[in-house]
């Protein structure tokens, strides 16, 4: 085609990959006698571009800027849309949607970098107790994607579930759980994700939060200590006026969640749910209390953190038991750990009294726990979340969920 000629109205895929990676710079056009132009660009133009639908076979001499993000694990780049190394590949979603402008696009990696890549390795098994918590779990995330002809209509999965109960009970272990046990793309949501020093960026983040997720749904996006964001509104006329606007934005694509077809699933967990504003409860429909432990759970939790000792003086677990009503999971390991840094503690008292710097491959082992370390440690040990446990069963007795066999 000669260069006076009109540009041909339609190209084949061939000639728009060709003059795409020539303009951006990927590849050399390489030309028929097989060698490859890299003659430089007078005036300032740059030479690998089409002139009237031609290709010049020359490269470009001033590269874009343009950096495509790799979609997940060890797929090719991907260009455009389509796969770099053949264009004959089935198509792959890449790692962002697309948005309207450049400054979306740039929220979203900021959000991008929130998505939980690797396990956390914590199993439904890991987690003592909690049973009602952990069945209401797999049947609002597990079940629905591993059954999903039942979960339709009237049945459609749960949108949103409050994880609410004393400090140190368990309500970010059920949250790693989730991400390490279910199949869906995980985002690790605080409130340093969404709130933005800048007018107008924290309502956009968390609109572009939510395009994310059904994106790559099925996913499940944790608010970890939700009171922070969406407190009560209105109850402070000192409340700022970005505060409001991020509040109204969340509950807005929360209550969108419902008219997509893609599985979004909202958890969120909270310290303080009488706090919450009563839109937000609404859209969460399963309130699960995460209570203190039981019995059964705290003796079990004893024999995992203590294991027994054989040939030793046995670890008085039903003393333990007893004497730990009102303690959290977290109070529970605490004493745990006391009661372990007794023994050691008497090894460092020797270890202390030598001359010489005992070599390390000749350090005696650490001495068993005797039923005395465990009394030391009750009494060194107070449990932090019982004072308002009575806070807790009032709002479980108000807007509570519970299984009923």
């Amino acid at each position: 085609m000669a260069d006076d000629e009109p540009m041909p109205t339609r190209w084949s895929f061939q000639e728009f990959k060709t003059y795409y990676d020539v303009r951006l710079g990927r590849k050399r056009l390489v030309e028929k006698n097989g060698e490859t132009a890299d003659n430089a660009v007078s005036n300032g133009n740059s030479s690998g571009i089409v002139s009237n639908g031609n290709f010049h076979g020359k490269r470009t001499s001033d590269k874009a800027i343009y950096e495509q993000f790799q979609s997940q694990g060890q797929n090719p780049t991907h260009t455009n849309g389509f796969a770099q190394n053949n264009v004959d590949e089935t198509l792959q979603k890449s790692l962002l949607p697309p948005f309207e402008s450049a400054e979306m696009r740039t929220l979203a990696e900021s959000l991008s970098r929130d998505i939980i890549r690797g396990s956390p390795n914590v199993k439904w098994e890991s987690i003592k107790g909690l049973e009602n918590a952990k069945r209401l779990l797999k049947e609002a995330v597990v079940m629905p994607i591993k059954y999903p002809k039942y979960f339709t209509g009237l049945l459609s999965p749960w949108k949103g579930i409050l994880l609410f109960g004393p400090p140190g009970t368990g309500k970010t272990m059920l949250a790693k759980a989730v991400a390490t046990e279910c199949n869906t793309t995980f985002f690790n949501i605080s409130a340093s994700s969404v709130v933005s020093k800048w007018r107008g960026d924290s309502e956009k983040l968390i609109k572009v939060l939510f395009e994310l997720a059904r994106h790559h749904a099925p996913a499940t996006i944790f608010l970890d200590e939700i009171d922070a964001i969406i407190s009560q509104r209105g109850e402070a006329r000192s409340e700022h006026e970005a505060s409001r606007r991020l509040k109204t934005e969340l509950l807005i694509q929360m209550d969108g969640l419902t008219r997509t077809e893609e599985l979004v699933f909202v958890l969120a967990a909270t310290n303080l749910p009488w706090e919450l504003d009563a839109a937000m409860l609404r859209r969460l429909e399963k309130r699960i209390l995460v209570p203190l432990p039981e019995p059964e759970a705290r003796r079990a939790m004893f024999e995992e953190l203590l294991p027994p000792q054989t040939d030793e003086e046995p670890i008085p677990y039903d003393l333990l038991v007893d004497r730990t009503e009102g303690y959290s999971g977290s109070d529970l390991r605490l004493l745990c750990k006391e009661t372990a840094m007794q023994p050691l503690r008497r090894l460092m008292l020797q270890l202390e009294q030598e001359q010489d710097v005992v070599p390390e491959e000749e350090l005696p082992k650490v001495g068993p726990v005797r039923p005395e370390d465990v009394e030391t440690a009750l009494r060194n040990t107070r449990p932090s979340a019982h004072l308002h446990a009575h806070k807790y069963d009032k709002f479980n007795a108000d807007y509570g969920s519970q299984i009923l066999q």
